[in-house]
């Protein structure tokens, strides 16, 4: 409340009584020149309040440090400030409920002195408030006092720009409030009066209070006034801002109604969109569950504003959901005779994989709906693995639609996207199904050891719920929303390492090997499929292109060795490329020999044979499974003078390590056996190397390998370079099984080697290896003695 007809007394320290009653203010701080009305119940507070009328009408005015509420609530001294000021009542009315109101206007402020004890009302000795530049005005030099002096006005100048702003915009002080304050002079009066216009909290207006210094006073009252200049600055942009969107709604508004026109006009409208949904929502033979979605997700795209991004992420929705080959099934061919020739087209050999389709088209052909075989093709890069999928799909009749996993780290790719955001899709395999085109496709799932994992989830757990057929029925799309049944699609994948496939994901599926081709079946697969195919991409069918069984003999030797027939591949189509610039630069056709291929095609890449095949002291053949195929490995050892120091070089891996530790120990302990002096092993260090030291080398397979190369260097007999071995030995001398035994032995046969010594515990392995068997010696053996009688040639 103001009072605008009459200023408040002034009152010097001496006219302020030492003893007044106290009145507590619970939400308010009040300052000398402010008018304030007062409610109060409280019996000894209106005790104090009458005495004062009878005297000089003067009150002590404290607030309290926390809300109480109101008076009917005891308040006692100390919860109130110790800093007040002291009020002049102007005006008093009583109450029916025995309370009484009060008008005050404050006058001076105080510090309270002492607590009075008076259990009939509270009153307090006070002293009064002086400021830290009045106390400095009596010691400081006329100069000092202008200098004071000129800087109070510069903070009150700066402080009435600030308040000149702020009552423009009428926020904070009424329309007469300039017109008051220009007729003030006092600093101090002029920052009460300020002060009974500001909207303070109780702790900010008491700390202002409590203030002893004007020139602080005054500045503190200016960072306050900045901040209500800054907010005032920010709605004036909100307002604006809002002001503008509403012009550009209503702009966009009556453009967007416009496009309606047109759209309608040209038969472009929305509604038939619409129309097109719902008939799909009747028509389609959806599952119930397909159609609840859909319904529902159909009558919030109705209520919802077509422009808007909500209405997108529900069309394109159900788009997706609606877009699906619901009810569309492809029919199985299940003519025996027309799958086996299209097999046979398709690729040379895989007779397994071959009899294992064919034994499925059996089964389906008594029984439709048949459990469906989740294959999973293993083998090195080049064999046929996923060109045998879309072989299978051809020959069954199936929609086929490949998905290569190589390098997916997001979940999302597998379960699709949650629809939170405009870009979202399904699923890989939900995209595979609706671009097939049917509910019952071939996917083929490339490259699937080759997944990866990070952060956002791990994509081959969640390959497990497809690739079980249990289930997979039910498989649920985070997009989609919905179960989907994918138990009628038939998978097939393919990997070069089974290794890093999870266990729980390779349990699931039925895993065929492809081990790779022998050097006849390279030749078959050329002669039947790659040379046609290269003549074809170089442009050359008009033309009397001749790549002969011979050139074809001499590509596979002497260039690849690779387990599969990509590279060979390349080299046919080198040799195309070759003879089209011959006709094209010189006129004439090129004939292939073996005397002008190392001119075409370069200098041969792999060693003679006889280069494996020498018998050297310390040097054996061992044969190494990589995921790549078979490999032949060379294992050397040498001795130099020493103390019984074993060396391992060629970046082995725990296992080889531990192998070489084992053969040296099996030598050491039977040295008598084999006629090594026993001082050897003390007085010389051995020293064994596999090369190609840059490529890591492992696995449970080269013990009598390294046992050969070691009794080879200590007894100084040389070892057979025709022969070439794969087993482990233990301590007790026994030759364990390996793994990867086709490999092996493709490789030997790769490189001219037609000795293979095996354990007899892999005599089993043998089955089916007709072809690659054919003209070689499989020599069997248990124990090491066996090994060495083999290989180990006479001093």
């Amino acid at each position: 409340m103001k009072n605008k007809d009459k200023e408040p007394t002034n009152f010097t320290p001496e006219e302020i009584p030492s003893v007044l009653p106290v009145v507590p203010t619970i939400d308010v701080v009040v300052f000398p020149q402010m008018v304030v009305p007062l409610l109060i119940l409280d019996e000894k507070i209106i005790k104090g309040v009458e005495k004062a009328l009878e005297g000089d009408k003067k009150i002590f005015l404290l607030a309290a440090r926390q809300p109480q509420g109101d008076f009917q609530s005891p308040i006692s001294i100390s919860d109130l400030y110790e800093v007040g000021t002291v009020g002049n009542i102007m005006r008093i009315m009583r109450l029916p409920d025995e309370g009484i109101k009060i008008l005050i206007q404050g006058v001076a402020k105080a510090h309270v002195e002492e607590i009075l004890a008076d259990n009939d009302e509270l009153s307090v000795k006070i002293k009064p408030f002086e400021q830290e530049d009045k106390k400095d005005k009596k010691e400081q030099t006329e100069k000092e006092k202008e200098e004071q002096k000129a800087l109070v006005t510069q903070e009150i100048q700066k402080l009435l720009g600030v308040v000149e702003k702020i009552a423009a915009s009428g926020r904070v002080f009424g329309p007469d409030f300039q017109v008051i304050l220009s007729q003030i002079e006092d600093p101090e009066r002029v920052a009460d009066f300020i002060l009974s216009h500001l909207n303070l909290t109780v702790d900010q207006a008491q700390s202002l209070l409590e203030t002893t210094s004007i020139q602080d006073l005054l500045r503190s009252i200016h960072e306050y006034l900045n901040k209500e200049v800054v907010v005032k600055d920010v709605e004036d942009k909100i307002r604006s801002h809002a002001r503008d969107s509403m012009n550009q709604s209503q702009k966009e508004y009556y453009l967007r109604e416009q496009m309606k026109a047109i759209q309608k006009e040209l038969g472009d409208d929305g509604e038939q969109e619409l129309e097109e949904f719902r008939k799909k929502l009747q028509t389609l033979p959806l599952p119930e569950e397909v159609r609840i979605e859909g319904t529902k997700e159909f009558k919030r795209l109705g209520r919802t504003a077509a422009e808007s991004m909500e209405a997108t992420v529900i069309r394109n929705h159900l788009e997706w959901l609606l877009g699906l080959p619901w009810g569309k099934h492809t029919k199985d061919n299940l003519d025996i005779a027309h799958a086996q020739k299209v097999l046979d087209e398709y690729h040379y050999g895989l007779d397994e994989i071959k009899d294992r389709i064919l034994d499925y088209l059996s089964i389906k052909a008594l029984k439709e709906d048949c459990h469906v075989p989740i294959l999973c093709f293993a083998g090195p890069p080049g064999v046929g693995k996923t060109s045998l999928g879309k072989a299978i799909a051809e020959s069954l009749g199936r929609n086929y639609y490949r998905i290569s996993l190589g390098g997916v780290y997001d979940e999302s790719e597998i379960r699709g996207h949650r629809r939170t955001y405009v870009g979202a899709l399904p699923g890989r395999f939900i995209q595979g199904i609706r671009k097939s085109g049917s509910m019952n496709p071939l996917i083929v799932i490339d490259e699937i050891d080759k997944i990866g994992m990070s952060n956002r989830g791990d994509p081959s757990a969640a390959l497990l719920e497809i690739l079980d057929p249990e289930q997979n029925n039910t498989f649920y799309d985070n997009y989609l929303g919905v179960h989907f049944d994918l138990s009628k699609c038939m998978f097939v994948t393919t990997a070069n390492d089974l290794a890093t496939v999870p266990q729980p994901l390779r349990d699931r599926m039925e895993i065929i090997h492809l081990s790779g081709y022998t050097t006849e079946d390279k030749q078959e697969i050329a002669k039947n499929h790659l040379i046609k195919k290269a003549i074809n991409n170089a442009g050359l069918e008009k033309h009397n292109v001749v790549i002969d069984k011979k050139t074809v003999e001499e590509v596979i030797g002497g260039y690849t060795r690779e387990s599969g027939v990509r590279e060979l591949d390349r080299l046919l189509h080198k040799l195309c490329s070759k003879y089209a610039r011959s006709l094209v630069e010189k006129k004439k056709e090129l004939v292939f020999t073996s005397d002008n291929l190392e001119g075409l095609l370069g200098p041969r890449k792999i060693p003679k044979e006889h280069l494996i095949k020498a018998n050297k002291v310390g040097v054996s053949n061992g044969l190494a499974w990589t995921p790549f195929g078979g490999e032949i490995l060379q294992v050397e050892a040498a001795l130099m003078p020493g103390s019984g120091k074993l060396i391992l070089t060629g970046q082995l891996g725990s296992v080889m390590k531990e192998s070489a530790q084992a053969a040296l120990t099996y030598v050491r302990a039977h040295a008598d056996l084999f006629g090594v002096e026993k001082k050897k092993f003390a007085d010389f260090d051995v020293h064994i190397h596999l090369p190609a030291g840059a490529i890591p080398k492992d696995g449970p397979s080269a013990g009598i390998t390294l046992l050969s190369s070691l009794l080879s260097a200590f007894t100084g007999r040389a070892v057979s370079g025709n022969y070439a071995m794969t087993g482990e030995l233990n301590l007790q001398g026994d030759v364990l099984p390996i793994g990867g035994l086709k490999e092996k032995m493709l490789a030997a046969k790769q490189n001219g080697l037609s000795n293979v010594i095996i354990p007899k515990l892999n005599q089993k392995d043998l089955k089916g290896l007709d072809k690659i068997s054919k003209g070689m010696n499989i020599v069997l053996v248990d124990t090491v003695q066996e090994v060495v009688k083999h290989v180990l040639l006479k001093s």
